[in-house]
Order: structure tokens, then C-alpha cells, then sequence
């Protein structure tokens, strides 16, 4: 399984577009098949590169293994048509929440798509804890895209 994006290269800055100095929308990804016996996906995006605690971006779980894509600029609703949910990021708020570190050195933005054997059955709004805490013993392949961002 392999994770891109068309929106920026790995190892790249992400577009303004896509942060706090822009409409802060989240990017398009896109990534190939996950292993036989895959039941959901679940995305966490989050930022280790702050002081105090790794902040969390973005979670969406619950994803369907069919899928393939998720588009640039994902409703930052509780629950999408296609019954994936997203939970709450440390900016207290549901869906993405685009990279805003504070002015100095770039900091790394993981992208990390897991490949889950069951469904979670987390509902709507969960916390990064709780996401963790499901996918832990589940995860059946994984992997990540990693960008930075800087002031």
C-alpha cells in the first residue's frame, strides 16, 4: 500500500492552499490497494515537530476499503456520504485542520494511512487517544507521506 498526493510531492512544503496562510483545505490523496481481508482505513495526521505534544490534523476512520481517494477539500463534517467519520484534532474542531506552526524552523506534517481488519466502530467526533486505542493489534499494513511547512 502505498501512499500520494497530487497535491504535493513526499518530502515537499505543502501549498499554502492547504495551511492556515491560505483556505486551509484539506489535500487530495490518493492511495493503492490495501492487503486481502482489509475492513476499513483509517488517516491520522499529525505534527511532531511541537514542544509539548505531537498535535493532531486530521483523523478520518471508518473509511471503506474500496476506497482509493479522498478529495481535495473533505466537508469538515462529523459524518461523510460515504460513511467514513472524522474525529476531533487538537484544534478542537472536526475534519482537517491544515499546518500553522509558529514562525522558525519547518515542521513535518505524517500523513499515515492504515490498512485496519475490522471496522472500528468509533463513532463520530472521536479523539486521537481513542482512534490509537482502535486501530492498535488491527493494522494489517501501513503507510505515510510526510511534508513540511514553515513560516
Amino acid at each position: 500500500m502505498q501512499l500520494t498526493s497530487p497535491s504535493f510531492a513526499a518530502d515537499s512544503a505543502v501549498p499554502a492552499q492547504y495551511t492556515c496562510d491560505g483556505s486551509d483545505v484539506s489535500p487530495a490523496l490518493a492511495w493503492t490497494e490495501p492487503p486481502a481481508g482489509t475492513q476499513s482505513l483509517a488517516l491520522i495526521v499529525d505534527d511532531p515537530d511541537t514542544p509539548k505534544k505531537t498535535v493532531i490534523h486530521w483523523l478520518l476512520y471508518e473509511l471503506p476499503p474500496t476506497a482509493r481517494v479522498l478529495p481535495e477539500g473533505v466537508p469538515t463534517k462529523a459524518k461523510l456520504p460515504d460513511g467514513s467519520r472524522q474525529g476531533k484534532n487538537d484544534h478542537g474542531k472536526i475534519g482537517y485542520s491544515g499546518p500553522c506552526p509558529p514562525p522558525g524552523a519547518a515542521h513535518h506534517y505524517f500523513f499515515k494511512l492504515y490498512a485496519l481488519d475490522y471496522k472500528t466502530g468509533l463513532k463520530p467526533k472521536a479523539t486521537a487517544a481513542d482512534v490509537e486505542k482502535a486501530i492498535k493489534g488491527h493494522i494489517l499494513a501501513q503507510t505515510e507521506l510526510i511534508a513540511r511547512f514553515q513560516h
